[in-house]
């Protein structure tokens, strides 16, 4: 009797820690996500890449952003390596305005990753600093992680491909050169004011 009840409370008991891992990852895995849904800043260092990339060059640049701050959120998270969230914040504003403003004189994408990839160990520290206040659990911690790390290339993906689109349809118009010059302007602009706003206390950036 003792036996039977044991072993019919155990599958349950092994049911139970399954599904608590299986929403625990979820979870982790949503706020990634969220987070690059609502990051305005990485969202606009993307749309600054598409606008001048073709496919194979966009190929290229998503991977090597991807594996880049996928390294640093890594290191950052296992306490590996500590920077100051200012100091990110504000490398991140930078590398918008860097890259925005390349977009006015470059001519040939396909050796952007590279650039692409020293910004994205930037913005990998970034990632970091929300799940260090979200404070991962220490039962499972790798597997948060790369829930979490997950979340933010599937959101990441969602949005390269909502962009591209668009991004092809322009580079087929009359207009694509001026098109592209100011949608790199604007961007440029709002990536000083996030840098006025993290680096110097400025109040400019509403978001």
């Amino acid at each position: 009797m003792l036996f039977r009840s044991a072993v019919s409370r155990e599958p349950g008991g092994r049911r139970s820690s399954a599904s608590s891992i299986l929403s625990r990852l979820w979870l982790f895995f949503r706020l990634g996500v969220e987070h690059i849904l609502i990051g305005y800043d990485h969202i606009l260092f993307l749309l600054s890449l598409i606008l001048v990339s073709d496919v194979r060059s966009l190929v290229k640049i998503v991977t090597a952003f991807t594996v880049a701050h996928s390294i640093t959120l890594a290191l950052a998270t296992l306490g590996w390596v500590d920077l100051p969230s200012s100091l990110v914040e504000t490398a991140i504003a930078a590398t918008i305005v860097f890259t925005a403003l390349e977009n006015l004189w470059i001519k040939d994408a396909s050796g952007r990753w590279r650039l692409t990839f020293l910004f994205g160990l930037i913005h990998g520290f970034g990632f970091a600093g929300v799940l260090h206040d979200l404070a991962l659990p220490t039962d499972g911690f790798v597997r948060a992680l790369l829930a979490f790390n997950l979340g933010v290339e599937a959101g990441q993906l969602a949005i390269v491909a909502a962009l591209a689109v668009p991004a092809a349809a322009l580079a087929r118009s009359r207009q694509t050169r001026w098109i592209r010059g100011g949608l790199s302007v604007a961007i440029a602009l709002a990536g000083l004011g996030w840098l006025l706003d993290r680096g110097f206390g400025f109040a400019i950036m509403p978001w």
